[in-house]
């Protein structure tokens, strides 16, 4: 069957946008803890700039999922494009004017949290209006593959991000966040002006409300939110790690953290690009086969001491996500009908955010009693999960 043009533009204009997001979401990870200890932070204040805006994800992300529904993917994935540049450019003043020493930090943390968490309101219409347009417009069969090329995507983006980030941190640390800003504003600019409005037809006209106990995506919830826990710590304290464990100042580190993050990436957009296509598995299956890889790069963790060895445990905590992603993504689509895709979109993509609201506190919090702590705490979290994902299997459409 040959695909019609309006879809394949659509495919491209949403795989740039996602590719935007993961730049955006990458550098932010790359330069937060370095900054945050330039302008006074300690390491439980910095995570708590991530909690509060992914608890902020985790509550909106569903209402932006239904709000697609109605209002349609194409104007809901506008606002959160556009959105997420004008709050970049407030996040970003903020740090500014704590590096200038015009705030203390105290205000600066408090304003810090306010920007980031206005920024996460609107940024939360980006994954689920882009993963129930790619929902739209792929059959059941093609499900997985299309929620691997976003998340391959997204992947492409974390892998430029860290090297061109990296490069930019020499300039200064609030320079990446400041170009980051001007790709998601070239990427609304596109999405305005290249994503093609969807049939009437497909978007309805009443949302259903889709409840997280829903028994046919509730193990998928539970997966999802210990998935991303585990996965925030790693990255809200691996930067504190490398600068602690390696005596690295606040730019060295965001170049380190960058490679580490892009070779990660790069892991990941390997297994979806390479791997997935050829796997005919179910997505539970996915889920359960990425468990024990991801579990080896949290027990490296833990225990090396080198850079390198680092770097490697980021290399297969990406294969790992790489298998995980898309299996969760489309384990959740594949479990509802066609009418709930923008509420079920909306669903998973707030598992992310609980997990990212766990993740970081909690992580920096066992981070300041033991340097090792928060990735044993991942470890013994994942083997629970793979033993809870054995119980459960997904339906078969």
């Amino acid at each position: 069957m040959i695909e019609s043009q309006a879809n394949v533009l659509a495919k491209r204009t949403l795989l740039l946008a996602a590719g935007a997001m993961g730049f955006a979401q990458t550098v932010l990870f790359a330069i937060l803890a370095p900054l945050g200890r330039e302008v006074g932070l300690v390491e439980v204040q910095i995570g708590a700039i991530i909690s509060s805006s992914s608890l902020t994800l985790f509550l909106v992300s569903p209402l932006w999922g239904r709000a697609s529904d109605l209002w349609g993917r194409r104007k809901i994935l506008l606002i959160g494009l556009f959105g997420y540049s004008v709050g970049t450019v407030m996040f970003a003043s903020v740090f500014q004017a704590a590096l200038l020493g015009y705030l203390i930090p105290v205000t600066a943390l408090i304003l810090l949290i306010v920007t980031r968490v206005a920024n996460a309101v609107v940024m939360a219409a980006v994954a689920p209006s882009a993963n129930a347009y790619m929902a739209d417009i792929t059959t059941i069969t093609d499900r997985i593959k299309g929620m691997g090329a976003i998340g391959a995507a997204g992947n492409i983006g974390s892998i430029l991000g860290p090297a061109i980030g990296g490069l930019l941190a020499s300039i200064s640390l609030l320079t990446p966040l400041y170009f980051s800003v001007f790709l998601t504003l070239a990427a609304a600019i596109l999405t305005l002006y290249a994503l093609p409005e969807l049939p009437k037809a497909v978007v309805v006209t009443k949302p259903k409300r889709l409840k997280y106990s829903d028994p046919r995506i509730f193990p998928l919830v539970i997966a999802g939110v210990f998935l991303f826990m585990g996965f925030a710590i790693v990255q809200q304290t691996i930067a504190f790690r490398f600068q602690d464990v390696l005596g690295l100042d606040g730019t060295e580190t965001a170049k380190v953290v960058g490679i580490s993050l892009m070779f990660s990436a790069a892991a990941a957009l390997l297994v979806q690009l390479l791997v997935i296509p050829r796997l005919h598995v179910r997505p539970f299956v996915l889920l359960r086969i990425s468990m024990p890889i991801m579990m080896i790069a949290f027990a490296m963790m833990a225990l090396s001491e080198s850079q390198n060895m680092y770097i490697l445990a980021m290399c297969i905590l990406g294969l790992g996500m790489g298998l995980a992603g898309p299996g969760f993504m489309a384990g959740a689509s594949v479990a509802v009908s066609s009418e709930e895709q923008g509420a079920v979109a909306g669903v998973a993509g707030s598992c992310g955010p609980l997990g990212f609201t766990v993740g970081p506190l909690l992580g920096t919090y066992l981070y300041s009693i033991d340097g090792s702590l928060p990735y044993w705490f991942a470890f013994g979290s994942y083997f629970l999960l793979f033993f809870f994902t054995l119980k459960f299997s997904d339906k078969k459409k």
